[in-house]
């Protein structure tokens, strides 16, 4: 065994050094030791690689932005340990890491488990959402709200020093880390490209898991060639810690039966054969059931460079929300339709795109325009925006003010009851 950092991530070794490599990534808030339990007879075949998570388990907090970062952070590592090949078992914000190095980097996959895991995590004003309630009340109401959220109500109330394990957890991480992680979810969806992943792949969930359940568990595998689909009873979102035994005996019949084997050309690059070994699953007992569900057919990728609205489109939702935009879209006619698309296309696809200012200056400048121009309908939806951009309860007070001293104090009055009252919704942590 053996543990260090590096400037990328926090990783522990198990097992043998000669074994071949078989990682395991813990889910959002939480960190390497969710998979305790499953080490011990995983090691004996595997050389167990765990890392946690920016900002998780005391590791160095540099907050990645994106699935893409966390992804390339964790091959920098490797690299850096002679590690080319691997296995890979990922729970939930990990298991869209294990997506993400199947579809950019099949080379270096051997077998991949996708565990509590979605091509879509919710939606991205859900985790914007939870963004600014942790960069305005902290950690503490996810941290009380987490074993709710990751186990059944039986195992919690059956197991009060795990449940507590897991608030402290929670309590322990970065926030800064924490919001970054959120953001990478929120940006996170791979739905259309599912049909590339051509690593044996296994897809694990919970019965009980409320929040990615089956109904995500069922388009991995509708998506994903040759995928396989084991559902673990009496079980919610961290199942590896709620059903340990069922878990580890999964894992070690599909990396045992469906490690696919590398090339090996002349270039010294392993690759993948152009076929996946198709694993074969067994329902371990007492687990069942182990389903199987067909492919879907490969979707289409779209072709040609996104023009200005697409970015547009993809810039408004990400900084006014999905519902928001979703709304206004759908409320176009033939009158306004022309004016959502203007919009849409240079108010959001150049202007709030451009490189010269980041989001929070933006929404700054925006928020100050809209006082001066007593715009309160739109100053309300802003003021989400810049809660979304990174602006705290204080910064947004503090433009008000500045607003009040060059627009007016009448104007700064009205801005403030607005303000107010969205401020109170958008940060009140939802008991």
């Amino acid at each position: 065994m053996s543990e260090t950092n590096t400037p990328a991530l926090q990783y522990r070794f198990d097992g043998p050094e000669d074994a071949p490599v078989l990682i395991l990534g813990p889910s959002l808030g939480t960190t390497w030791h969710m998979w305790d339990r499953q080490v011990p007879e995983l090691m004996k075949q595997w050389r167990v690689f765990r890392f946690d998570l920016p900002g998780h388990g005391g590791a160095p907090a540099h907050p990645a932005g994106s699935v893409t970062d966390l992804a390339a952070r964790l091959l920098a590592t490797l690299d850096a340990l002679g590690v080319h090949r691997f296995g890979y078992a990922g729970c939930a914000l990990s298991g869209a890491i294990g997506a993400e190095l199947a579809l950019r980097h099949p080379e270096r996959l051997a077998s991949l488990a996708l565990i509590a895991a979605s091509p879509r995590f919710g939606t991205a004003d859900e985790f914007r959402q939870r963004g600014v309630i942790v960069r305005t009340n902290g950690l503490d109401p996810i941290a009380r709200t987490s074993p709710e959220r990751w186990f059944t109500g039986g195992f919690a109330a059956a197991q009060p020093a795990i449940t507590e394990w897991a608030v402290q957890m929670v309590r322990t991480t970065d926030p800064g880390c924490y919001i970054a992680s959120c953001e990478a979810l929120a940006a996170f969806d791979v739905r259309a490209e599912l049909g590339r992943i051509g690593v044996p792949t296994l897809v694990l969930v919970g019965s009980d898991d409320q929040v990615t359940g089956l109904a995500e568990a069922r388009t991995l595998v509708a998506g994903i060639p040759d995928a396989r689909l084991a559902v673990v009873p009496g079980a919610s979102h961290l199942v590896p810690v709620e059903q340990p035994a069922a878990v580890t005996d999964l894992l070690v019949r599909h990396f045992s039966t469906a490690w696919q084997p590398a090339f090996e050309p002349t270039t010294g690059q392993t690759a993948i054969p152009p076929a996946p070994v198709k694993p074969v699953l067994a329902a371990p007992t007492p687990v069942a059931p182990v389903a199987e569900i067909a492919p879907a057919a490969m979707q289409p990728e779209p072709e040609g460079r996104p023009d200005r609205y697409e970015t547009g489109l993809k810039v408004r939702r990400e900084v006014l929300g999905d519902a928001h935009v979703d709304r206004a879209l759908a409320s176009a006619d033939a009158f306004s339709g022309d004016f959502q698309e203007f919009i849409t296309r240079y108010a959001w696809g150049e202007i709030w795109d451009r490189p010269g200012l980041d989001r929070r200056a933006r929404s700054c400048v925006t928020l100050t325009a809209l006082v001066a121009g007593g715009h309160l309908d739109e100053l309300a939806f802003h003021t989400r925006a810049a809660l979304r951009n990174g602006l705290t309860p204080v910064e947004i007070k503090e433009v008000l003010l500045q607003a009040a001293v060059y627009c007016g104090v009448p104007a700064a009055n009205s801005a403030f009851k607005v303000a107010q009252q969205v401020i109170r919704e958008e940060t009140t942590p939802q008991e």
